[in-house]
Formats: structure tokens, C-alpha cells, sequence
């Protein structure tokens, strides 16, 4: 475990790409001019102050140079775990249930100033705390710190799907859309009910932030939102429609009517059969 310090580093003239592959939990918060950064497809620049972002290990990272703008010293720190590190603590059961180490780097977290400060705290108490005499109180007072470091993480994070109103809005609005458009097309027949991964594809969102995001915002998952688009259709067509149970299950991406007999119930306490009777 250790925590990069950038303004320290003594950086030598860059080449035009470097590729590197971590074997660490990095939490990074990082500005630089004329530098991008590449991590998976997607790529970042760190010139606003106070981004933040997360990634696990054996990811790579690409870092690319700007050919005619000179780098400036970077500034902003990089924590690194290996997962040994964390093994048989609390953190190493709970670490895989932050949703944001699954964010893609445009899904980064913009700290206020407020919120920057809070997170330079804790990593200035894990440095101390490393840096002094080790004892077995050590590790688990580090652990406790990188528990507190991930937790104000998502509260920020929560706080950024409350704010950032307007894009988070055009997201529920688009998600309306291409849910709205895929129960309206062939696909439920040819390609069975649309999964979160197709989901979060079509609004360009990784699934986890997908998912947090409208826990946040609605209180309920992606799969969830899908569910409650299914039973719409589902209500639609047994009080418009002569098909049998069966027929609207099949139409619905079902292979067996049972399957979504016990998905209409447990979603409206009411049976498929039970429903279409309430309109007679």
C-alpha cells in the first residue's frame, strides 16, 4: 500500500505513450495539462481541478502526451492496494461493493473544494500513519482510513447524481426512450427481455454507474426499471387483448408462461389472470 505524491515525482522528458497494467486498487486524484489519460476505451484530461477516479486491478492505463503543448508538473496524489494488503480485513469483504471502481472514466467524481480538502485529510492520515513506527495497530488504523476514503467517495458520488440535475434527468428521459422503443419492437421475441448490459450500451453508461445512478435518483436498480417497463406492456395487453396468458408471456420474451406468471405477481400482487378479470 502506498500513496503517490504527483508534485514529488521528477518527471523526465515524456515519451509520447505509456502503457501500464496495475496490480493495485488505485484511487487517483490528478491534474496535468497536455497529458490524456486512457483507461479502457475511454479517454480523460485532468485539467479541472478536483477529479477523481478509481480503478481495480489489472486494468490498464494509458497515458498519452501532448505533442506541441509542454507538460506542466502534475499535482494530486494516487493511493495504491494490493489486494494482499486488504486480505482477511473488513475492507477485503466489502471492497468489491463500491459500485464506482466499475465506473468508467468519464463517469469520474468532480469533488468541490470542500470535498477535496476532506480527501486530502485522509490520505494525509494514511501517509502519517505508515510513515510512523509500525505496530499491529498499524494495518487495521490504515484499513480503517481507506474504509473512510471510499465512504465520503460515495457520498460525493451521491451527491453528484443529486446536483448534476439536468444530465442526470436527460439520462432517466433516454432510458424512458430506449426501453419504450425495445418492448415496442421484434427484439422481445427474437432476443428475450433487454439486459442491463444492453441497456447501459445504448445510453453510453457503464452498468454500474447506470444502476447507482437511478438507486439514487429513483430507488431502484436498472433491472428493476426494466421489470416495471415489462409489467406496463404486460397490463397493456391483458386489458386491450384477446392472447391467452401464454401468448402475451411468449410476446413478452418468456419461453414459459410460469416465469412470467410469477414475475406479474410478485410485482402487482395480482395474478396475469387475476388482473384481466378486474376489467370484466
Amino acid at each position: 500500500m502506498s500513496v503517490v505524491n504527483f508534485d514529488k515525482i521528477d518527471h523526465s522528458q515524456p515519451k509520447p505513450s505509456v502503457n501500464f497494467v496495475f496490480d493495485f486498487y488505485a484511487i487517483m486524484l490528478k491534474r496535468m495539462k497536455g497529458i490524456k489519460y486512457k483507461y479502457g476505451q475511454l479517454y480523460y484530461d485532468f485539467e479541472d481541478d478536483g477529479v477523481l477516479f478509481f480503478m481495480t486491478p489489472n486494468q490498464v492505463l494509458s497515458i498519452e502526451f501532448d505533442e506541441v503543448e509542454v507538460p506542466q508538473k502534475p499535482s494530486g496524489w494516487m493511493l495504491l492496494i494490493h489486494p494482499d494488503f486488504i486480505w482477511n480485513t473488513s475492507l477485503a469483504k466489502t471492497i468489491k461493493q463500491y459500485d464506482f471502481f466499475d465506473y468508467t472514466v468519464h463517469e469520474a467524481l468532480l469533488l468541490s473544494g470542500k470535498e477535496e480538502q476532506t480527501l486530502n485529510g485522509v490520505i494525509n492520515n494514511i501517509q502519517q500513519e505508515y510513515h510512523s513506527n509500525i505496530d499491529k495497530f498499524s494495518k487495521q488504523i490504515i484499513v480503517t482510513h481507506i474504509e473512510a476514503l471510499l465512504n465520503y467517495s460515495e457520498r460525493f458520488y451521491n451527491r453528484q447524481f443529486i446536483t448534476r440535475e439536468k444530465s442526470n434527468h436527460q439520462i432517466l428521459e433516454q432510458l424512458e426512450r430506449v426501453l419504450t422503443d425495445y418492448f415496442n419492437s421484434d427484439d422481445l421475441i427474437s432476443k428475450g427481455l433487454p439486459t442491463v448490459q444492453y441497456v447501459a450500451e445504448s445510453l453510453n453508461i457503464s452498468p454500474s454507474y447506470l444502476s447507482s445512478l437511478l438507486r439514487v435518483l429513483t430507488g431502484q436498480n436498472t433491472q428493476q426499471h426494466i421489470h416495471d417497463k415489462l409489467i406496463e406492456k404486460a397490463k397493456e395487453k391483458l386489458s386491450t387483448t384477446d392472447f391467452s396468458i401464454s401468448e402475451i408471456a411468449f410476446g413478452l420474451g418468456f419461453e414459459h408462461s410460469q416465469a412470467f406468471s410469477r414475475l406479474f405477481k410478485n410485482k402487482t400482487n395480482q395474478s396475469p389472470l387475476e388482473f384481466r378479470q378486474s376489467f370484466n
